[in-house]
């Protein structure tokens, strides 16, 4: 654990009985993702004071799911944020491990970890799109497995030199993986149980990740989590937000799972209830919102970042 404290990125975004905010990918509102316009917001949401940067992986698009998710390939969209900021965490949240092969994530992750400066927080899941296992040629039903294996395989090449591996996707008995993140492992942060047992979670994850839900069933999750762990282990929520112009707005329903829209003024309450509650990170998704998302990162960061993340 003290290698995992020692990460820039970690240490930036997670702090213990602490909640920070940080903003996921697109930025923009209703619009495809401009790079120009990405950066731009990334590095206002730096200077603001937000905690860190998340973009999930859509290997494929389906048209029947809602959304495109991220564009860009997340190792190379994080690269490329990388050049253009100095200290906000770049996170994943999160790739679809059972689908790519473990030493080329391996390799990929440990690049951008220290191209970044130890700033990559690497969010790792079994994927929620029905038509990727098949495309990919992968059985859904083997997820789960893979997952463990894909966890295994990286954490073993990152902390040592030409490991002897054998695995249904791996047969390595010659050569190396490199390079070698600079602490012998990158934060590693569960999305949802991924066919996994809160116990394997609990061993194997730096962090876990779970979706809005009902205050009662979070809380009842975040003390199971916490049973599990020995260590200090954050625990991160999403939440995609819709923030009124008039920051005294109360919250009123929206068409979208593990939404919230509302004014500042609850929001901020809202958060201190996360706070309370146990949850240590929450990223922001704007993209679905009604108003500009420069606005939006523009209020949040002057008004409630400086109550968190201090």
């Amino acid at each position: 654990m003290t290698m995992i404290k020692n990460h820039n990125g970690y240490r930036h975004t997670f702090i213990e009985n602490k909640l920070t905010l940080g903003l996921a990918f697109p930025l923009e509102v209703h619009t495809s993702m401009d790079i120009g316009e990405q950066v731009k917001l990334a590095k206002k949401a730096e200077d603001l004071g937000f905690s860190a940067l998340f973009v999930r992986d859509s290997p494929l698009h389906d048209p029947k799911f809602g959304d495109s998710g991220n564009l860009f390939d997340p190792f190379v969209f994080l690269s490329y944020l990388a050049a253009h900021t100095e200290k906000i965490a770049l996170g994943t949240a999160s790739v679809v491990t059972p689908l790519r092969n473990p030493l080329h994530l391996a390799k990929l992750a440990a690049s951008l970890d220290i191209l970044s400066n130890n700033r990559f927080l690497f969010g790792v899941a079994t994927g929620d799109r029905p038509i990727e296992y098949p495309a990919f040629k992968v059985e859904s039903d083997d997820k789960g497995r893979l997952f463990r294996e894909s966890i295994e395989v990286m954490k073993k090449v990152w902390s040592e030199d030409f490991s002897i591996i054998e695995t249904e996707k791996v047969n390595l008995t010659v050569g190396d993986v490199l390079p070698k993140p600079n602490q012998s492992h990158i934060p590693l942060l569960g999305t949802g149980y991924a066919k996994q047992s809160m116990e394997w979670l609990a061993e194997h994850m730096d962090g876990f990740m779970f979706y809005m839900q009902e205050g009662f069933r979070q809380k009842e999750l975040i003390r199971t989590w916490r049973e599990h762990t020995v260590t200090f282990k954050p625990f991160i929520q999403p939440i995609i937000l819709d923030l009124t112009e008039d920051p005294k707005k109360p919250p009123f329903p929206i068409p979208i799972k593990a939404s919230l829209r509302t004014g500042r003024n609850f929001l901020i309450d809202y958060l201190y209830a996360l706070q309370d509650m146990g949850i240590n990170h929450t990223m922001f998704f704007l993209n679905t919102g009604s108003r500009p998302a420069d606005e939006v990162i523009q209020e949040i960061g002057e008004y409630v970042v400086p109550l968190f993340n201090k």
